[in-house]
């Protein structure tokens, strides 16, 4: 079946998605209607996704893609489009220094192995004078991370560092290869994960906002695939109720499994 044809609505979107790096839903909805209604192409409030994949049809042969992603932080829906061609950190190079990606790697490893998806400032500027091929003095290193930040590469919170939506979307089939083992997709909503709770008994992760939704709904907090308890969610909502707040409490990101200290 051949794909339907792109229209001038749809190379404008992919354009301003292009320039703003990574999109919220509800902003990625606002988008698609002004370039619908600037090129006079039909418009359905509810068909973002059917829009999208019409653009995917097209990109396919490119290898791009635009893909859809969960925020870790509050569960929103975000947008980004992807280059499938390029491996690991290529897209990043034209703005990072050789010495200056090394430190986002050594910053992701750390966030990554830490079981909480975070990594202190402290723990990422120690690595500043063990950097190759270039050390990096403390202040230029917290250069960097302003700079990661901003270009929405990391978030940071209260001095410590995770991955942004948009390194996780754009990063994905790297950070998969390269920590088999160490990070899980979602059970829900079948995403990366890297802030999350893991099951002990059958070991399924899931984000916070994904298993807030779902056991917000059940009776008693049973892992979806094992049907086991779920102690680590009774704790955390022991004094909070059964929704997580948009921004919560670090002890509470933690997997059950995480030996890290504060």
């Amino acid at each position: 079946m051949t794909p339907a044809p792109m229209s001038d609505a749809h190379r404008h979107f992919l354009q301003a998605l292009l320039a703003l790096g990574v999109v919220e839903g509800s902003a990625a909805g606002a988008l698609q209607r002004q370039c619908c209604e600037l090129h006079r192409v039909y418009y359905a409030h509810d068909k973002l996704d059917d829009f999208i994949n019409v653009a995917n049809a097209q990109l396919q042969p490119l290898l791009m893609e635009v893909r859809k992603g969960l925020s870790e932080e509050n569960g929103g829906t975000y947008y980004a489009l992807v280059n499938l061609a390029e491996t690991e950190f290529t897209k990043m190079a034209s703005d990072y220094s050789e010495s200056e990606l090394e430190l986002f790697k050594k910053t992701m490893d750390l966030i990554v192995s830490s079981g909480s998806g975070f990594a202190s400032s402290t723990d990422i500027l120690n690595l500043a004078d063990q950097l190759k091929p270039k050390k990096m003095k403390k202040k230029e290193a917290e250069q960097v991370l302003r700079s990661l930040v901003q270009n929405k590469w990391l978030c940071e919170q209260e001095g410590e560092y995770t991955l942004h939506i948009r390194c996780i979307l754009e990063l994905e089939q790297y950070i998969l290869c390269h920590y088999q083992g160490s990070v899980h997709k979602c059970h829900v909503c079948h995403c990366l994960c890297i802030q999350s709770q893991v099951c002990k008994d059958c070991g399924i992760a899931m984000h916070l906002p994904c298993l807030a939704k779902y056991f917000g709904a059940q009776a008693e907090p049973r892992c979806p695939h094992c049907k086991q308890l779920w102690p680590r969610w009774m704790l955390d909502t022991s004094t909070a109720g059964l929704r997580l707040p948009s921004h919560t409490p670090k002890e509470s990101r933690r997997t059950p499994t995480s030996t890290r200290q504060r």
